[in-house]
């Protein structure tokens, strides 16, 4: 019997070897199968570098003038990178707590993680663990694709073990806090710190630092923001995790976690003046490109005050205050830099992106005439001496018919000089002094003071009639060139660009060009003082030095106040931006030019200067020349102030005889046209 079982068990070697031959084979058949499948997975996998994979798309932030944030601008994702030094150790120790334990101790795969993950999915039948480490993570974001796939754990398996050999733990901690999703549109701690709670990440305590690191798992079900039982449950899990694995004690964690989570529910990524962020954000664009700007990380400084944003918005709330109203926009720019300190429209940005303040091309009306009056200065027309009859007319073209010109209530004066006609703003006077001193020469200076806009030869342009019309931004800018005595600022929004290492890339250096003469823009500027003190400007009074110009166009459809002070060049314009609509019938009453739109004016301006100390407008120190277009000749030496001579431009002291006069600025004002 015991050699019968003996001979049995032989002859069942031969099968066990067999069997073990073939599970041998096919063990290695497979381990060759499966090398050969996972080099034709990573063959096309990206190759890192130790220094790209560090680049991120961080958000822009755009700044006013007082330093306060304005907008953050970004693509796809609101981020912005902190470096590892200045990220809260709670957040640090909380994040590997609950993501990833072992993360100091493994390769950048944790085999340990992968087989309890295994052995989950296996029980549920399905990917329902992935067991990924912080490295397989960050590799996921910004490698691969986030598909549950086998595939993709293959992926993301080589691509950790890669990384890790690259660069350090820290690092890779440092990147993956910087890059990971947190819900509520924010990537990264800062953006996830500011969202949720209102402040940078390196001041976040114990119990917040814990709610953020419980987020990235699922950023919707855990965000305070919309379960709080949920995202409370969550950040006493994590709180847990760190006293179990020792980073922090028992009573730390149970102290934090009856903390109640304090939420910030304002959006640090709004704009609070949009019509000036896009403004900037259009200018960024064209020197920058879209992706820099939107992924940059860009600091952009700006001119803006937020004091004046809200003056002007409230002066133009209270003036235009009822359904129906139309709408108005207003600039504000600093004469000595070209500096834009207020760029204000009364539309909706949500309903209409259209800035007025700059995109809108409107008939300024007889805001043009002072540009008239600049070319005819430097031709050395005294505004003072030169007469014109105030009538009713009818001019002759050179290029044949005939152009009828009268006052807007046709009301008429006789013999006008150039400073009542502007008093007054007669059309009939300043028609005729265009035609003597040529059109061109009046588009000439128009152009030199800052009007950008296409104008044509034409006539009319006298009073306003151009082909598509001017800006509130061009208007405010070419009279902010006559209040600071002929020299011209290109208007400028942006003072510094900074990149993310805080490296300047623009300063703006304010540059000035003396496009007419100090004396010309003085005498100009001295007209359209006295039309606030007694012309049809007279309501713009502000108890300090001012100088302005109302403008209205034919059928009411635009009504404009441009002035200045020493200290702001501000226009306002009034009008229906779809539409060429009367106003005829605003509040009860027509709208023009010194109406509405210097009730906005002086209000704006009542405030910007409530602080400022009260100085008039700098002398000329130049020479110049004035002439009767009959040819009589009266010489000027600028530099002595108005005020001593006792009259607009008398020569006390001098043998020159004083053959100047000081206009009547008793006789009514008429209704500006």
């Amino acid at each position: 019997m015991p050699r019968r079982r003996k001979l049995k068990r032989r002859k069942r070697h031969p099968f066990r070897l067999i069997l073990l031959s073939v599970i041998v084979l096919g063990l290695v058949f497979f381990a060759i199968m499966g090398v050969q499948t996972v080099q034709a997975i990573v063959h096309d996998l990206p190759k890192l570098q130790s220094d790209d994979y560090m680049s991120l798309g961080q958000t822009s932030k755009i700044y006013a003038a007082d330093g306060s944030l304005l907008a953050e601008i970004y693509g796809t994702e609101n981020r912005t990178v902190v470096p590892f030094k200045e990220i809260p150790n709670y957040l640090k120790q909380a994040t590997i707590a609950i993501e990833d334990e072992r993360f100091y101790e493994h390769g950048g795969v944790d085999y340990q993680a992968i087989a309890r993950a295994l052995l989950t999915d296996i029980g549920q039948g399905r990917l329902a663990e992935g067991g990924s480490t912080i490295t397989q993570q960050l590799v996921k974001t910004l490698y691969v694709s986030d598909a549950r796939t086998f595939t993709r754990k293959i992926d993301e398996a080589v691509l950790a073990t890669e990384l890790d050999r690259m660069v350090s733990k820290d690092t890779i901690l440092e990147r993956y806090l910087n890059s990971i999703y947190y819900g509520e549109n924010a990537y990264g701690v800062e953006a996830a710190a500011q969202t949720y709670f209102g402040k940078s990440v390196k001041q976040l305590d114990l119990a917040e630092c814990a709610t953020l690191a419980g987020l990235p798992q699922a950023p919707s079900a855990f965000s305070p923001k919309e379960d709080m039982q949920a995202a409370v449950a969550r950040r006493n899990t994590v709180l847990q995790k760190m006293a179990d694995l020792g980073y922090i004690t028992q009573p730390e964690a149970n102290y934090a976690a009856a903390e109640p989570i304090d939420v910030h529910q304002g959006n640090s990524a709004s704009a609070s003046d949009p019509y000036f962020v896009e403004y900037v954000k259009q200018q960024l664009i064209q020197k920058y490109g879209e992706k820099k700007v939107f992924e940059g990380g860009l600091k952009v400084y700006t001119t803006i005050e937020p004091n004046l944003q809200a003056a002007g918005l409230a002066a133009i709330k209270k003036t235009l205050n009822q359904s129906g109203d139309p709408a108005a926009a207003l600039v504000s720019i600093d004469p000595a830099t070209g500096y834009i300190r207020a760029m204000v429209s009364s539309t909706d940005f949500q309903k209409s992106q259209f800035n007025l303040a700059v995109q809108a091309k409107r008939q300024p009306g007889s805001c043009f005439k002072p540009f008239v009056l600049t070319a005819a200065v430097e031709r050395g027309v005294n505004p003072w001496k030169t007469f014109y009859m105030s009538k009713q007319i009818k001019i002759g073209l050179p290029q044949g018919g005939t152009w009828n010109v009268a006052t807007y209530d046709h009301k008429y004066y006789g013999a006008s000089s150039l400073a009542q006609g502007m008093l007054h703003s007669d059309n009939t006077v300043y028609a005729q002094l265009v035609m003597d001193i040529g059109p061109d020469k009046a588009r000439d200076a128009a152009e030199r003071l800052g009007i950008k806009s296409p104008m044509s030869d034409n006539p009319s342009i006298a009073l306003g009639g151009l082909d598509q019309g001017v800006s509130p931004m061009e208007m405010a800018s070419a009279y902010a060139t006559l209040d600071e005595n002929g020299k011209y600022s290109t208007p400028a929004a942006i003072t510094r660009v900074e990149m993310p290492d805080g490296s300047v890339d623009f300063q703006a250096q304010p540059e000035q060009k003396q496009v007419v003469s100090d004396a010309v823009a003085y005498t100009v500027t001295q007209v359209m003082k006295q039309d606030v003190q007694g012309g049809t400007s007279q309501r713009a009074k502000l108890g300090r030095p001012a100088a302005g110009k109302t403008g209205s166009t034919e059928n009411l459809q635009d009504a404009w106040f441009v002035g200045f002070t020493p200290d702001y060049s501000t226009a306002v314009w009034i009008g229906y931006p779809d539409q060429q609509i009367p106003m005829t019938h605003v509040h009860g009453a027509q709208v023009w030019g010194g109406g509405l739109p210097v009730d906005i004016w002086k209000g704006f301006m009542l405030a910007a200067e409530k602080n400022m100390p009260k100085r008039d407008f700098t002398p000329p120190h130049d020479k110049i020349v004035f002439k009767k277009l009959q040819g009589q000749y009266v010489l000027y030496s600028g530099g002595d102030s108005p005020d001593a001579r006792g009259n607009a431009y008398g020569n006390a002291g001098r043998t020159t005889p004083n053959t100047l006069t000081t206009p009547n600025l008793n006789a009514p004002p008429d209704v500006d046209g």
